[in-house]
């Protein structure tokens, strides 16, 4: 990661270039650091990690950055332990990064592709003033719809959807809209899934999330 970096950095400053840096993966720079620790014999906390992980995270992250004659900028998968987001190793990387795309088993499993988990996944750009307030108030609406369908699974799973409200089911069904709607053919994946690649442009997808939001779209079915 350090070798890279400052190739990286060389393009940067030295050629005056815009660089991008893919890591794949992040997850094994904390695993170096940790073995490295453990051979002067640091004690290393419960959880199994570096006592100096913030530390040596931050100073790797904290390079990657823009000045005036260039930037960095920066793609990186982060492997997450038994898929837990706070496990110290991903939740270290995260505090530096702009935007995290997480992937969710869940979701793959329903064949939805491809599996980006809207709950968990962020961007510190999602503010009204960077993509606008149609963009943004969109967003906002399509969080909300999944994180009440998440509250309600429970109650689906032991009593049914006819037990819920209307309210409630009305709320199940555009959650599910919008889940079908946040899946994409690849034109990458065209060869493993036989499904033809398909484009649409930012426009077109908040306007299909807006349509579900306010209704109109509630009496389709959500395969439509």
């Amino acid at each position: 990661g350090s070798t890279a970096l400052t190739m990286a950095e060389y393009f940067r400053d030295v050629n005056k270039q815009d660089v991008l840096l893919f890591i794949d993966n992040i997850f094994r720079f904390v695993q170096a650091g940790s073995e490295v620790s453990a051979l002067p014999g640091r004690m290393p906390p419960a959880v199994g990690y570096q006592p100096t992980l913030g530390t040596e995270m931050g100073s790797l992250q904290e390079r990657i950055t823009s000045t005036k004659e260039g930037s960095i900028t920066s793609i990186q998968a982060v492997y997450v332990p038994a898929d837990d987001l706070t496990d110290p190793a991903p939740a270290t990387t995260f505090a530096h990064l702009d935007a995290t795309t997480v992937l969710s088993r869940g979701l793959a499993a329903k064949g939805i592709y491809p599996a980006v988990d809207p709950l968990d996944s962020t961007s510190t750009m999602l503010q009204p003033w960077i993509v606008g307030e149609e963009h943004y108030e969109t967003a906002q609406g399509v969080k909300q719809t999944p994180q009440r369908y998440k509250e309600l699974q429970d109650i689906i799973a032991i009593l049914g959807l006819d037990e819920l409200s209307e309210e409630d089911r009305l709320t199940v069904a555009r959650a599910r809209k919008i889940e079908r709607l946040l899946s994409q053919p690849f034109f990458v994946a065209e060869v493993f899934t036989g499904s033809p690649g398909k484009y649409f442009s930012l426009s077109e997808t908040i306007k299909g999330f807006q349509m579900i939001l306010s209704g109109e779209l509630d009496n389709l079915p959500e395969q439509a």
